[in-house]
């Protein structure tokens, strides 16, 4: 028996006065509002109808059951209503996770037509470059930059792919010099990023398969991105961004790139979430605006 249709049938019933006027209201038979009430009687063990008279009466245990189921349907219904609207409007908190640098550099591009857009969704966001605990954490989504992914039981969707390129202020340059080939970057004051205390040189790729090390951090190396970039903009010495990360920055001539035509490898950012079926509309619609938002980015930096 299926409870909910059975309850539906009993209330149309009730409400419509006959059996034959409550199977046009739903858009049934006769015959099947009947067998319903027949089911939802036996299932009870409970007559809820008399039909003796020559429309229909409830009996007394027929009128305290349909109060109560009644207000019961009423509720699911409602419940009903809100899933189906929040399907067609997304709507509730997302929370997230995004490397320091998104948070401080990339963030102000994406985050604030989302908002405008999806007025009834908010946000709890976390900035942290380590992995997190997605179930134990609550989150809903995490964004991450990476060479490649470790296995993982997430659905990644990625949502750009760009080089790692060398970049230095204008007044850096300007009081040690422009390097013209990868071999000059050791003479240079090169900033690292450096979660651990060990450091991880850094592997170029030239023109025409030329390839590099160079042992990065001597002279600063940082555990953050946002301390890494604004040492950068002080003109501390010469580091490795992505370029979607310091778009801004060349552009406005905050940063200048070095040697355009070494780059250390590329990088791709990436959407991970734990199942995609049971993607919630609210991140959903987050993800797609992403997705949408880094293929123009990446887009616009590919054709300057």
């Amino acid at each position: 028996m299926d409870h909910f249709a059975a309850l539906r049938a009993l209330r149309a019933i009730v409400e419509a006065g006959s059996f034959t006027a409550a199977a046009e209201r739903l858009g049934t038979t006769h015959s099947a509002m009947s067998r319903q009430l027949r089911q939802l009687e036996d299932h009870l063990d409970v007559r809820l109808l008399d039909r003796n008279s020559r429309r229909f009466a409830l009996t007394e245990a027929g009128r305290q059951y349909y109060a109560e189921a009644a207000e019961l349907l009423d509720r699911l219904e409602l419940a009903d209503n809100r899933a189906r609207a929040a399907q067609a409007q997304p709507s509730g908190r997302i929370r997230i996770s995004v490397p320091q640098v998104v948070a401080s550099q990339e963030l102000p591009h994406w985050l604030p037509p989302f908002l405008s857009r999806h007025r009834q969704i908010s946000l709890d966001l976390c900035a942290d470059d380590q992995l997190v605990d997605v179930v134990g954490g609550g989150f809903d989504l995490v964004l991450r930059i990476a060479h490649e992914l470790p296995d993982s039981q997430m659905v990644a969707r990625e949502l750009a792919c760009c080089d790692r390129i060398l970049v230095a202020a204008p007044s850096y340059l300007a009081l040690h010099g422009l390097p013209r080939h990868g071999s000059e970057l050791a003479q240079h004051a090169l900033l690292a990023f450096s979660p651990t205390s060990a450091r991880v040189p850094w592997h170029l790729q030239g023109p025409r398969g030329a390839s590099l090390e160079v042992e990065a951090g001597q002279r600063l190396a940082v555990d953050a991105t946002p301390a890494l970039h604004a040492a950068a903009l002080a003109g501390m010495g010469i580091t490795l961004f992505t370029a979607l990360t310091v778009q801004d920055d060349l552009r406005a001539g905050r940063l200048i790139r070095v040697l355009p035509d070494w780059n250390a490898g590329q990088r791709r950012y990436y959407a991970l979430y734990p199942h995609a079926r049971a993607l919630a509309p609210k991140v959903r619609a987050l993800v797609d605006h992403l997705q949408a938002h880094y293929a123009a980015l990446q887009s616009s930096i590919n054709t300057r």
